[in-house]
């Protein structure tokens, strides 16, 4: 029998909002390190081979930081189950501080291998992390704050993303006034510091005990994760949800590498005014959360989810259309950003809540390892749409929002009505 969940009706809000801060830190500090080593490889890209090898990069780059969710996510999820998910959490967060200083070395040197290698440990930190972050949710709060919570989830994991796409950004043009080049690596030492805060909070994250400490050994990226497929799949909301949740992260990793290379190319924006215009996105997304988790207290509200499928394929329409200006492309990223908010919480709150309490470890490593084949094939995706068929940057957005439309249709057909979260 799986010990109780700790939360109660009082007493879970330091422990909430301290797992609160560390995900928004986990958010930046990956987003500013794999963005920065973006511009950083784009640029000597662009000095050797021109327009088409900066597509290949920034592809690479997404798809190295991607392989380590499908590689170990299983593992993370076995972690989380076994061991207490806070215990876990902090341990991550030691592992951080030494890969930023990594990092940093990698970037002294300015070599290609060491920079990936720096993106995958990155992303070996983070396929570990995510099960717990998720999975403890469940045991820290009140049921009937569950959508609020995850609202506030996706606010803070997205405004990480964006903040951190534009502090790379701002560090990226910053440098470049200076005569004396490859002085990217002090963001190694930056991003420690940075990791040593997030450290200091998960040590205040609300200590859980382990929900299966004698859970079997769960770490095989292909036969476990097939076999929790099929158990998820025996729960049709669960089993849509998922699937729903890996489409949007395909979508939201087309989205963000697509913005890198329009906002070069079309709109023609310096590297700050490139990550700047992710601020829209970022205020979409944070609005279009809060009204999501506040539209749902006590429930899950599904209904949500094909009108956010809808706001994002409407918003895509204007971006790809020739001619369109920065400032029509920056109001559509926060419509885009606001649908993506009310189109998540709906979803992420059921892969929370359907799983038994003894499982929501592993199936949040199954639910990571499916949302990063999603960006690992927007990844591919983006290549072979721009090299081999010759798409335009702005045309790529609409594959974002075609995409949508059948992601919100799936994940949202007979579930027109409100799921008690109970």
């Amino acid at each position: 029998m799986a010990p109780p969940p700790v939360s109660s009706a009082t007493g879970w809000q330091r422990g909430f909002w301290c797992l609160m801060g560390t995900q928004f830190q986990n958010a930046f500090s990956d987003n500013a390190l794999k963005q920065l080593i973006i511009l950083v490889l784009m640029t000597s890209a662009a000095a050797s081979a021109g327009g088409g090898s900066q597509d290949r990069m920034v592809s690479l780059v997404t798809a190295v930081f991607s392989a380590p969710f499908i590689l170990f996510a299983m593992l993370g999820g076995w972690l989380a189950d076994r061991n207490s998910k806070q215990r876990v959490m902090v341990n991550v967060k030691v592992a951080e501080m030494g890969i930023m200083a990594f990092a940093g070395l990698a970037l002294a040197t300015g070599n290609v291998v060491l920079n990936l290698a720096a993106v995958f440990l990155m992303g070996c930190h983070s396929a570990i992390f995510a099960p717990s972050k998720y999975g403890i949710l469940p045991e820290i709060l009140p049921h009937e704050k569950l959508s609020w919570g995850n609202g506030i989830l996706a606010l803070l994991t997205f405004l990480g993303v964006i903040l951190g796409t534009v502090a790379a950004g701002l560090f990226s043009d910053a440098l470049k006034g200076y005569e004396v080049k490859g002085l990217e690596w002090i963001a190694g030492p930056i991003l420690m510091v940075i990791a040593f805060l997030g450290w200091l909070l998960s040590r205040q994250i609300t200590p859980v005990p382990a929900a299966n400490p004698t859970c079997p050994v769960r770490i095989n990226p292909v036969t476990n994760l097939w076999r929790q497929l099929m158990i998820i799949k025996q729960d049709r909301d669960l089993w849509r949800a998922c699937w729903g949740n890996t489409g949007f992260y395909f979508i939201s990793a087309l989205v963000m590498m697509n913005v890198v290379v329009f906002g070069r190319g079309v709109l023609n924006l310096s590297d700050t005014d490139n990550s700047l215009m992710n601020v829209w996105l970022a205020l979409g997304i944070g609005l279009g959360s809060v009204v999501a988790g506040y539209a749902s207290r006590g429930h899950i509200e599904y209904r949500l989810v094909p009108i956010g499928a809808l706001g994002l394929a409407l918003s895509t329409v204007p971006m790809g259309t020739e001619g369109v200006t920065a400032g029509t492309f920056g109001i559509c990223m926060a419509t885009l950003g606001f649908s993506a908010g009310l189109f998540i919480v709906p979803i992420v709150s059921v892969i929370q809540h359907r799983p038994a309490p003894e499982d929501k470890g592993s199936v949040q490593g199954a639910v990571s390892s499916l949302s990063f084949i999603g960006i690992l094939f927007a990844a591919g995706v983006q290549w072979v749409a721009r090299e081999v068929f010759q798409v335009s940057s702005g045309q790529v957005f609409w594959i974002c929002g075609a995409t949508a439309i059948i992601c919100g249709a799936y994940a949202a057909i007979s579930r027109g009505r409100f799921i008690k979260a109970e």
